[in-house]
């Protein structure tokens, strides 16, 4: 059963709290790609650990890889085979509700872990989308033009589709979470014009959480959402993806009466919730738009709004050098809104 925390308002900051589960281990997606026909069950031993997953299944499953210009225009890809990793959390045949999990420019790291771990302790699947191995990636950090930024989006639509035919997961509780890059992935999987352009079939989110994504590009109809609550955890103090593009985003949102929160965290940069980061990490190499001004300003078309010319990262506003650091406040207050959160949305 869930332990829940306070409920914080739109601008939120928490001091001191229980600490976080601690999990400095990483599942290496890699390594499951060589059996991913083959569903991976837990040794008896594991299975007993408290807190562990009942079954452990890594399922392959069919998207796509284009170019966000395609993307924005509703066109097709290259067809791509990724895989995730799915987590149950009891024995037996019942359904049970599911978080899918998007990673960000670094790939699958163990923060995420983190997180499957307490999605698992409240009774709760996770399926963590690798959307790098498949595609011949490991890293789009320091190389962001090397895939789209809305390839988290695609995938997502199409683990929902995957996942919600899966015999124990029930379909009208899967809620789409993503980190950085995943975070984009995450929030703009809400948008109706993409969901009209590339989910297929029935299926839904009940619900998006998004951890510091970036939102500095203004898409065309992106205030018009799904009716499902939207939820953002971003750090203030963030240089990697900025905060005020996404406060920007979110006034926007709220304005058009859409279901929508930001929960904000001052003194925290990117990663805020990764626990094994307690000295900061510096990356000199990593791409960051936090100085660009982008929007598409007609189907497909993504200019630079300071050059009037179509955005590269090639241009001089985007930066290198990025920091990653823990803050356990933020991180204490990001763990309780979630619960919250899903608590509320699966009626826990």
């Amino acid at each position: 059963m869930l332990r829940f925390g306070k409920d914080f308002p739109l601008i939120r900051y928490v001091g001191n709290g229980n600490k976080l589960f601690g999990v400095k281990r990483r599942l290496s997606v890699l390594a499951l790609a060589a059996s991913v026909l083959l569903p991976l069950g837990l040794s008896s031993a594991v299975q007993a650990a408290e807190g562990a997953p009942q079954r452990t299944e890594a399922i392959p499953f069919a998207t796509e890889t284009m170019s966000d210009v395609d993307f924005l225009k509703g066109g097709q890809g290259t067809p791509a085979t990724i895989a995730g990793v799915l987590r149950l959390p009891s024995a037996g045949t019942a359904k049970v509700p599911l978080v899918i999990m998007l990673h960000g420019s670094s790939g699958y790291l163990s923060y995420i872990d983190a997180w499957v771990d307490r999605m698992t302790k409240a009774g709760i699947a996770s399926f963590v989308i690798d959307s790098f191995s498949g595609r011949g990636l490991t890293s789009v950090r320091d190389d962001q033009a090397s895939l789209g930024r809305l390839a988290g989006t695609l995938d997502a639509f199409r683990a929902l589709e995957t996942l919600s035919k899966h015999p124990r997961i029930d379909p009208e509780r899967i809620v789409l979470m993503g980190f950085s890059r995943g975070g984009q992935g995450a929030l703009y999987s809400s948008v109706e014009r993409f969901q009209a352009a590339h989910h297929n079939g029935p299926s839904q989110f009940a619900g998006f959480i998004s951890f510091y994504p970036n939102c500095s590009t203004r898409y065309i109809g992106d205030e018009t959402l799904v009716k499902r609550p939207v939820r953002v955890f971003h750090g203030m103090a963030d240089d990697f993806n900025a905060f005020a593009p996404c406060q920007s985003y979110v006034e926007r949102l709220k304005a058009a009466g859409q279901d929508v929160a930001l929960n904000a965290y001052p003194d925290s940069h990117h990663v805020f919730d990764w626990a094994d980061l307690k000295t900061p990490l510096v990356n000199p190499k990593a791409q960051s738009v936090r100085n660009c001004r982008i929007a598409e300003t007609e189907a497909g078309v993504i200019t630079n709004l300071d050059t009037g010319k179509p955005f590269s990262y090639q241009d001089a506003c985007v930066a290198q050098g990025t920091t990653a650091a823990y803050n356990e406040p933020a991180a204490i207050a990001a763990e309780a809104g979630v619960r919250d959160f899903l608590k509320s949305l699966f009626k826990l």
